[in-house]
């Protein structure tokens, strides 16, 4: 395998480049990174496809919350293309009814009295509470550039996606599987349920740490990886 190899980073929901700045820095000199685009389509099925179309013949896949859904997609359509895939605080479980009615009422309300105000009221299910308060600015400014438009196309999207659970068995590459130990936003049993699932993957739980684990604890969310990429 070359020294650097081709990496496809998928963003969450209202989430750019951002949300890996620090894993693009630390991986430079074992990866050749590319951000996926998950800002133009309103499905996952469409996420995956346009991601396919942008990458690399053979590639590398790692996706962040939302973004874990367009990889688990992704694979399931082209296997043979991703060399290695990791899942970041993510679930491989579609929205029930309470689950979806909860995303359109908060599209309702960032409509209703400000997107700035339901992505601070967000804050205490995305970052731990112990985390540097810059933190917590810094996802705010990040889901403003992306902004409304997006997070309602986006969380359209995540209502509409399919059940990839099942097809989690057929992944035959390696494989991690990472999740804060304090997330709120996709707890711990959704990781360890996507571990138990994929054959062979690594489960790593990262202590002291909400959903935003590659901002919140850049440095070992990158150990992880830079492993993941050397197995």
């Amino acid at each position: 395998m070359s020294a650097r190899q081709p990496l496809v980073l998928v963003p969450g929901l209202t989430c750019d480049g951002e949300v890996f700045r620090a894993q693009t820095a630390a991986l430079a000199d074992l990866a050749d990174m590319t951000v996926a685009d998950t800002l133009s389509d309103d499905s996952i099925a469409a996420m995956a496809e346009r991601l396919l179309d942008d990458a690399p013949d053979r590639f590398a896949l790692a996706g962040f919350s939302m973004g874990g859904y367009v990889a688990m997609e992704v694979i399931a359509r082209a296997p043979e293309r991703v060399t290695r895939l990791a899942l970041l605080d993510t679930s491989a479980t579609a929205d029930d009814a309470g689950h979806a009615a909860v995303r359109r009422a908060a599209v309702k309300t960032a409509r209703d009295r400000g997107f700035e105000k339901v992505l601070r009221g967000s804050l205490g299910l995305l970052v731990h509470p112990q985390a540097d308060p810059a933190i917590g600015d810094a996802v705010v400014a990040m889901a403003l550039r992306v902004g409304i438009e997006a997070f309602e196309r986006q969380q359209g999207a995540i209502i509409g996606r399919a059940d990839p659970l099942p097809g989690l068995a057929t992944i035959a590459v390696p494989t991690l599987v990472l999740v804060g130990a304090d997330d709120r936003t996709t707890p711990p049993h959704y990781a360890r349920a996507i571990a138990l699932a994929v054959p062979g993957a690594v489960l790593v739980t990262v202590p002291d740490c909400g959903h935003m684990a590659p901002m919140e604890r850049p440095e070992a969310v990158s150990a992880a990886l830079r492993t993941w990429l050397q197995d």
